[in-house]
């Protein structure tokens, strides 16, 4: 009750207090703050994706100016050698004010990347989001049909389904790509798996019908008992390493990530930065109440 009470109030206090806590999940506001951090995962063989923080916009303004800041980013991520894709909001292009002007926004933003042989993930947000994403997902995968994936959440009691209805797009030349995530939004139970066991046994079975019929998937949990479950599915189905790879948070569970990697299985970790890291960092704490009893400690005891 403590963590969940502060966790409430902590939105309100000065954004220096908040920084504190961010400074460890955020490479920084700038994109040579990104940069600086994935050369240096890099360097510990781990690969990235980048997300320009800032979601559910106003105006339709916004949307142009966060396409360029995204076009910018893929030639300043392919200039600066940095082993990485990209991670795009929708609704940070007009999702729910134009939909047709959203696709037209990151369908640029893919040709770009695809330019580059590289990858585009269109991330998934809120329920009103979920069909909306997966129909952009289509459109923009029949033209890039290597160069664009979608994340599917676990707790939505719909995601089994959509994950194979979208089996037809599934192909060995151009896989389908799956980010596997929980899901971190709060959802109505009548649409949502609320139990902890409950949404992990839901999403090894959509993890295993993944591996099962060979779509490309990133598992992204920083839970041990599912990682070890995604190995033993791993190990089942004999997946080959170019087939997963285990995605992460920046800043979350390092020790884990690590002995992942020691391992040998490949590693993507999730490089936000920007202007408008104070939402992304108080969703954060919305999800996880226990980061407030860290975040009190940081400010109050230096170190």
């Amino acid at each position: 009750m403590f963590n969940k009470f502060i966790a409430s109030i902590l939105p309100y206090f000065p954004k220096k207090f908040i920084w504190i806590f961010s400074r460890s999940y955020i490479s920084g506001e700038k994109i040579e703050d990104a940069m600086r951090v994935s050369k240096e995962l890099n360097s510990r063989n781990i690969k990235v994706t980048f997300d320009i923080l800032g979601e559910f916009i106003k105006d339709l303004d916004e949307a142009e100016t966060n396409k360029k800041e995204y076009l910018n980013l893929i030639d300043v991520a392919i200039a600066n050698g940095i082993d990485g894709n990209f991670s795009v909001k929708p609704t940070s292009f007009g999702l729910l004010i134009d939909k047709e002007v959203c696709y037209s926004h990151i369908r640029e933003i893919v040709a770009k990347a695809a330019s580059y042989k590289n990858f585009i993930r269109i991330d998934m947000e809120d329920s009103p989001c979920t069909t909306l994403e997966i129909e952009l997902f289509c459109r923009l995968k029949v033209e890039f049909p290597s160069n664009v994936g979608l994340v599917v959440q676990a707790y939505l009691k719909r995601t089994l389904d959509d994950i194979t209805g979208l089996s037809d797009l599934n192909s060995e030349a151009a896989p389908l790509s799956f980010r596997l995530c929980k899901g971190i939004y709060i959802e109505p139970e009548s649409i949502s798996y609320k139990k902890y066991e409950e949404i992990n046994q839901h999403y090894l079975e959509d993890l295993e019908y993944i591996l099962k019929n060979k779509i490309h998937v990133g598992i992204a949990t920083h839970d041990r008992p599912l990682i070890d479950g995604a190995y033993r599915l791993i190990e089942k189905y004999n997946v080959p390493k170019n087939m997963y790879e285990f995605q992460m948070l920046y800043g979350v569970t390092p020790k884990l990530r690590d002995e992942i990697v020691s391992k040998g299985h490949k590693m993507r970790v999730y490089v936000p930065y920007g202007e408008k890291w104070f939402g992304y960092s108080t969703r954060r704490l919305k999800e996880n109440p226990k980061m407030a009893s860290h975040i009190i400690k940081a400010i109050f005891y230096k170190g």
